[in-house]
């Protein structure tokens, strides 16, 4: 995340939805989200793996992923010469439960809304 982006949520004050924000940025990029799509596909892989599958530069790939593990969709272990990604199962649960919470709340507000 940039400077920016953490002093806007600084009036934020419930920690859901500071990780929600960050979770939502986290997707913005196509490349983030198929790099999920591949990571749903296997148990774990390394950056190489995905970088074979999307072409693109290994720089990227690693940037991608960096951003993924920060924002803690994608946990990251350091092994012997290549480090692993898979996919936080539990944090993307959550994550897909608090987009559907928001989804129901503006939806019932607006539905209400209309009424008045």
């Amino acid at each position: 995340m940039n400077a920016n982006a953490d002093s806007a949520w600084a009036n934020c004050s419930n920690a859901a939805t500071k990780q929600a924000a960050a979770r939502f940025a986290a997707l913005s990029h196509p490349a983030r989200i198929e790099i999920l799509r591949y990571l749903a596909g296997s148990k774990s892989c390394c950056c190489k793996d995905v970088v074979e599958r999307l072409d693109l530069a290994q720089s990227t790939v690693s940037q991608h992923l960096k951003i993924l593990v920060e924002a803690g969709l994608v946990r990251f272990s350091p092994e012997k010469q290549r480090s692993r990604y898979e996919i936080d199962r539990e944090a993307l649960t959550t994550f897909s439960g608090q987009v559907a919470d928001l989804v129901e709340t503006c939806c019932s507000s607006s539905e209400e809304q209309q009424k008045a």
